[in-house]
Formats: structure tokens, sequence, C-alpha cells
């Protein structure tokens, strides 16, 4: 396995599953999770269907050294799941603060997965957050307890642009103060 160095990304180890930065090889594997309408439907970013070299992009961005955003894939290889079993991102936004975003393939949904991998990627803290941003879209309260469970505090309602749906969708906002 090669594996893909990326500069101020560490591998952050669970028991289940390795979060570590996207690799080249791993378009296929993204391109059929993120594909499905379910996961994309449940994004404000991903695209359906997915056009071609969308991901490709994706893979190229993750491994910028002038990124502005961290993306890990969830490798279930060491308890013999997926390589990519779906994605966790921290963008950057200001002054110590940062958004998280995941999804994760319907095949290992209410598995625990997200809220294992969200708890991981806070308690490394890999970007030295003080403060850390999420929404979830008020029609998918899974990705809502995700965040609850991990200590997130709702802060208000909102409404993002979902590309999938080509709508406004209603969100709700939460952070996680980690000083």
């Amino acid at each position: 396995m090669l594996q893909t160095i990326v500069p101020n990304q560490p591998v952050i180890e669970t028991s289940r599953f390795d979060l570590r930065p996207l690799r080249t090889s791993d378009v296929g594997l993204i391109t059929l999770n993120a594909g499905d309408p379910r996961v994309a439907m449940n994004t404000a970013v991903i695209p359906h269907p997915l056009p071609p070299g969308a991901i490709e992009a994706l893979i190229a961005r993750s491994l910028s050294e002038d990124r502005i955003e961290d993306v890990w894939a969830i490798d279930g290889q060491k308890s013999s799941g997926s390589e990519v079993m779906g994605l966790i991102s921290l963008s950057r936004i200001e002054r110590s603060q940062s958004e998280i975003g995941y999804w994760t393939s319907p095949a290992f949904w209410n598995a625990g997965l997200a809220s294992e991998a969200v708890e991981a990627l806070v308690r490394a803290n890999p970007q030295d957050c003080r403060t850390i941003f999420a929404s979830a879209f008020q029609d998918n309260p899974a990705s809502a307890r995700v965040l609850i469970n991990c200590g997130f505090c709702y802060l208000g309602d909102a409404e993002t642009f979902c590309v999938a749906r080509g709508a406004k969708v209603p969100t709700w906002t939460y952070s996680l103060k980690l000083d």
C-alpha cells in the first residue's frame, strides 16, 4: 500500500478504522459512495449526478499544500472493512475555528461509524481549533444525533444551499468549544 504524505495532516487511529489523508487511488470508492443519491442529498456540496472529474478535483484539492480544508478517508481495512467507508473534513474558518463535515456510505449507516469518526477527529484536533462548527439538515436527524452525542451544542436554525437538491435546505447549527 502506497502511503500518501500530506503536510500537516496526520493519520488518526481508532480501534475500528483509521482517518487518513486521501490518495489518488481512492477515486473509485469515493465516486461509488458519493455518487449514491442518499449521500449527495444529505450534504451541501456533493452534486448528483457527479460530474466527470469531480472526485479527482476533490482529491487534488485535498493533497494541495495551500488547502483550506483537510479531508480524511474513513479507512476500515484494519478491521476487514472497506478502504473508504466515508469521508470527514475540517475546513479552516478563522481565528482557530473550523467547520467539520462528514458522510458515510449507506452500507455503514447506524453502526456508530460517523460518531466514532467525529469523536476521533475532535480528540486529535489536528488544526488546533478552539471552536468547531457543524450543521445538519433538519430532515437528517441522524446527523444531528452524531453531533449531539459528540458534545456539540445547538446554536440555532439556518439554511444552506444543497447542490444535489438544487435548493436551500433548513439546517440546525452546532458548535463545540475545545478550550
